[in-house]
């Protein structure tokens, strides 16, 4: 008689056991269909991340040096007036990461020929690398 009861247990166990585990298999926690219709709510988009490092040529005199600065930080409002650049800046520390860049354009070949215009990059006292980024559209630093 225990057999039975005991056994009795075991069943009434396993069948709620398969019930709730069949139950929540029906139900996944996202679809991909699921996963899409968040992704585009997000408005997600594709940037280029351009970390700016220290080129191989800044043994320019102090005048010098200040006029490429000038005209890279001409050509930073230029290219953010054409919308082309979201956000730029320097670093605050004197590392050779110089400053980042984030392009909002189609291409890694337009990032480099619009980084081509900077006169940081052509006297060569910046050089970068870049990274295709993902982000929600629109975001904001607060």
């Amino acid at each position: 008689m225990a057999m039975n009861k005991c056994s009795f247990i075991f069943t009434g166990l396993k069948y709620i056991f398969l019930f709730v585990f069949g139950f929540l298999s029906l139900q996944p926690f996202t679809t991909a269909a699921q996963e899409k219709t968040v992704m585009d709510e997000m408005e997600m988009k594709s940037y280029f991340f351009v970390l700016l490092t220290k080129g191989e040529k800044r043994d320019q005199d102090s005048a010098t040096a200040a006029q490429i600065q000038k005209g890279h930080l001409e050509n930073i409002g230029r290219l953010a007036n054409e919308g082309k650049i979201d956000i730029a800046g320097p670093f605050l520390d004197d590392s050779d990461w110089r400053g980042i860049f984030i392009f909002n354009v189609e291409s890694e070949a337009e990032v480099k020929a619009l980084l081509d215009t900077d006169p940081a990059v052509k006297a060569g006292r910046l050089d970068y690398i870049i990274h295709p980024w993902y982000s929600r559209k629109g975001s904001v630093l607060r």
